[in-house]
């Protein structure tokens, strides 16, 4: 027990890399400017209707905000203004993505970590957690039934930070899963890109992550407030190191990682603070990188296992209708960037949010350790991180979707074609890669109704294919000829034919 205490304190005292935090620093600064955030919240409280309407315009063409044109939309009080917003949110999502909804499912691989972020309910000091990491059996289990049963292409795993679940760990499990194959009904089911998200990493570590095969590489900030940072954060800590974290991305990118997420754990510290360096961190990654983050996420924080009541009294508490607020003007500030949606919220705050510029959503989710092939076990507390708002399967979400009037999308081609960093970026600004997602949403949505749709949700989802169809020959009719031959070869049984 002593020595691998001992080797657990070598690792964790050589984590942290100083030399890959101070190469990005401007005279020793990070990029986060506290002064110059509150400055914009505070001169932009009173912004013209034809002002607002004019950032709007710009929202459309698919041009980042400064923090001063976002302070702005977020400052409005005007109720048709925010209408207004709202509408042209959905305008810009719909132009850049058309109307799919790409859906996946977190995989948690391990609740191991030497952290202690007050918050989580993984944090080391919480005693009623049961710990444990997956072994590659097991992860194999889980994939198979994620890829096999439910229909999920795409997982975005999850890791603790301690030396069990270091780089090797990664390596060797994203390898089972992208390894896994099995029989349906009509074809075969398999993980096709596997997210990360994980703690930050070294440039070293990275380059191995990048040579996995990985799709987008997520680390949220948690709170871009210094001080808030530092309270929830204890010293000591491998996060409490504020800068190793903010600049995970320049190391990501520098590794060859291009495809990025970033975040905000909405709650700790005041909403709108932290959606202008949100946008401050895309647009210190398009300056230095010419590549902004593929995805930003926005969950608020839920009660989690044994901790701290903060979570319920917290003074920065986001409401339902700042919630949507906060993703309205997310979607017009970084009009290219994708939009998570996860299973914290609700099933009545999720179909009431998506349509304000969300991308991407999870569904059949269970955070719980191995939960997925143990699917008669409740999602008890003292198996996952915080507790679910929804808890839907993917063909009821599906359903849903689709009487919204959205395809549900499980296409991977992008990562395979070499359309990421800044080649996607172009295509998302001009509009071009939604065609190449509506093209291949109705490719993988044709293979998921045949292999698991149940017949009701199978019943709709031929209407939306049917009009999905019509549209391309309409607007694509270059396309339309290629897209038919691949629709016909997978209905035949033919598996992962893309665009």
């Amino acid at each position: 027990m002593l020595l691998e205490t001992v080797k657990k304190d070598s690792w964790i005292g050589n984590r942290i890399k100083k030399d890959q935090i101070e190469k990005y620093l401007s005279k020793g600064e990070s990029f986060i400017n506290e002064g110059l955030i509150n400055q914009a919240l505070i001169t932009n409280i009173e912004a013209s209707p034809a002002r607002i309407k004019d950032i709007l315009k710009k929202s459309l063409e698919v041009k980042t905000l400064t923090l001063d044109e976002a302070a702005a939309l977020l400052n409005v009080k005007d109720s048709s203004l925010w209408e207004e917003m709202r509408q042209t949110a959905a305008q810009v999502k719909r132009k850049v993505y058309d109307n799919r909804i790409v859906t996946f499912a977190p995989l948690y691989l391990s609740n191991l970590c030497v952290n202690n972020c007050l918050y989580c309910a993984f944090r080391e000091d919480n005693s009623i957690i049961r710990r444990r990491s997956l072994k590659l059996d097991e992860v194999r289990r889980e994939t198979e039934a994620l890829a096999g049963e439910i229909g999920h292409k795409r997982l975005i795993v999850v890791y603790g930070e301690h030396p069990k679940t270091d780089i090797d760990y990664m390596a060797s499990t994203i390898g089972t899963i992208y390894g896994v194959k099995v029989k349906t009904k009509n074809g075969c089911g398999q993980i096709r890109r596997v997210n990360v998200n994980a703690a930050p990493l070294s440039i070293e570590d990275l380059g191995v992550l990048h040579g996995l095969g990985i799709g987008t590489y997520q680390v949220f900030q948690e709170t871009y407030h210094y001080e808030t940072y530092e309270k929830f954060h204890p010293k000591g800590t491998i996060k409490a190191d504020y800068k190793w974290r903010l600049y995970c991305m320049h190391r990501a990118l520098e590794a060859g990682i291009d495809d990025i997420g970033i975040g905000v754990l909405f709650g700790l510290y005041n909403w709108k603070f932290e959606v202008l360096a949100l946008l401050s961190h895309a647009r210190e990654l398009e300056q230095k990188f010419a590549v902004g983050p593929h995805t930003i996420s926005f969950p608020r924080v839920e009660a989690a296992a044994n901790t701290p009541s903060f979570t319920k009294i917290s003074p920065y508490k986001v409401s339902d209708e700042d919630f949507e607020k906060l993703v309205t003007v997310i979607r017009l500030a970084v009009p290219y960037t994708g939009m998570i949606l996860t299973a914290r919220e609700s099933a009545q705050i999720r179909k009431k949010v998506l349509p304000l510029g969300c991308t991407q959503t999870d569904a059949s989710t269970r955070i719980g350790i191995g939960a997925y092939s143990d699917r008669e076990s409740k999602q008890e507390g003292a198996r996952q991180q915080f507790f679910l708002g929804d808890t839907r399967d993917l063909d009821e979400v599906t359903r849903e979707l689709l009487q919204m009037g959205y395809i549900t999308s499980f296409c991977t081609a992008g990562y395979r074609c070499g359309r990421t960093g800044k080649c996607i970026m172009q295509l998302l600004r001009t509009g071009k890669e939604g065609e190449f997602c509506k093209l291949n949403a109705i490719l993988t949505f044709r293979e998921w109704l045949d292999d698991f749709a149940s017949p009701q949700t199978k019943q709709l989802g031929e209407k939306i294919l049917k009009k999905e169809l019509d549209e391309v020959k309409s607007r694509m009719p270059l396309d339309y000829s290629r897209l038919i031959q691949y629709y016909e070869r997978i209905k035949q049984g033919e598996r992962d034919l893309y665009f």
